[in-house]
């Protein structure tokens, strides 16, 4: 695959300002968007000759705080309006964007809508004698949930779009909303440990897959938790580390290339690389591009150790099928050429070695400063 790394750069700062999404937006957000997209980021500005480092720079970067507000904001609007029209319901926000792991200006930004009348618990925690048994189920609660959404969600925003087609979210976008939202139906489930700590990230959730039909257990705040608590010991490189792969990937895919590696998988295995390399990030930025590289290439040739690794929160394995871990290497793949690229920016004389040693190539770039 042909990789056009100008091409690359447009798209990083179209996506990043979210431009790219702008038939999700309604008129006014539209030319909100347009006016910001305008100026420059920081990182535009560094490495200037060098648009391979620029990029792999670029690709770390957290999107700027305004967009972030913005959704997180919609949600809430979102999530209120849900809470005027059924009491039983509180919400959260999960998944990339309250991780700060997201890559674009107008994110989808995911909302669970829990129902607070009914939740399960595991039967062998210290207060499971504490809850009242019911003769509902999941099921049927969710199923229920999720009727009485799709009703309230046009009713509410009638200008907006409202998409009933997923399993287990009901999309919303368009109409007053600046940003797209995915309504989840859940509730809670209250694990062994959360009925010890009564902390919020040990606490589950119960989703609604409709299309099948099933309830799915998740530990999103416990995944939030653990990832959040890793980077600060890492001074912010692993969640640097996240966004590079999936910048990376996203412009993999729209050159055409199959990676089939979701976000979340990709924040889990970036999780396990080695904390002191991104640490040392924070001083020396491609350090965290020489660590990524050299994580999955690793991961890409051991297979069967990459097959031990699980998720943060260690309820299944990250390459739990084969195709993700193609996805991973295919990934694998693209950061490799990323490495190779920048190493030969920072070091010119590596231009004429058709065969640089990935070991050569980490050491070029890894102990560089990029000034800010």
């Amino acid at each position: 695959m042909v990789r056009d790394i100008n091409s690359r750069l447009n798209k990083l700062r179209l996506r990043r300002r979210g431009v790219d999404r702008l038939g999700k937006l309604n008129e006014a957000s539209r030319k909100e968007v347009l006016s910001k997209s305008l100026a420059a980021e920081s990182w535009q500005n560094r490495a200037p000759s060098h648009a391979y480092t620029r990029y792999a720079l670029g690709a770390m970067q957290e999107v700027g705080p305004e967009y972030t507000r913005i959704s997180v904001e919609t949600a809430e609007r979102v999530g209120n309006q849900i809470q005027k029209s059924i009491d039983s319901v509180e919400f959260r926000l999960q998944g990339s964007v309250p991780l700060n792991v997201h890559i674009r200006g107008v994110s989808d930004v995911d909302l669970l809508v829990l129902e607070t009348g009914f939740l399960i618990f595991h039967s062998s925690g210290p207060a499971a004698g504490t809850y009242v048994p019911t003769a509902r189920n999941s099921l049927g609660v969710l199923g229920e949930l999720r009727s009485s959404i799709e009703k309230i969600l046009p009713l509410n925003f009638p200008a907006a779009d409202v998409d009933t087609s997923g399993g287990k979210a009901v999309a919303v976008s368009g109409g007053s909303l600046a940003r797209p939202v995915d309504v989840v139906p859940s509730h809670w489930y209250d694990t062994v440990v959360y009925q010890q700590s009564r902390q919020i990230h040990d606490r589950g959730v119960v989703i609604l897959d409709r299309k099948v039909p099933k309830t799915i257990e998740n530990f999103p705040f416990k995944h939030i938790k653990l990832i959040e608590d890793r980077c600060s010991s890492c001074l912010g490189g692993l969640r640097k580390a996240i966004r590079l792969c999936k910048n990376v990937k996203a412009d993999a895919v729209e050159e055409g290339t199959k990676i089939n590696f979701p976000s979340f998988d990709i924040a889990a295995t970036m999780y396990h690389a080695d904390q002191t390399a991104l640490k040392i990030g924070y001083l020396y930025e491609l350090r965290v591009l020489a660590e990524v590289q050299r994580h999955l290439d690793y991961l890409y040739h051991n297979p069967e150790e990459a097959k031990k690794l699980r998720v943060p929160d260690s309820s299944r394995f990250i390459f739990d099928t084969q195709e993700k871990y193609e996805g991973m290497k295919a990934l694998s793949h693209e950061i490799d050429d990323l490495v190779k690229n920048v190493a030969k920016e920072q070091k010119p004389q590596l231009t004429f070695d058709l065969g640089i040693p990935w070991g050569v190539a980490r050491g070029a770039i890894e102990s560089i400063e990029i000034p800010s």
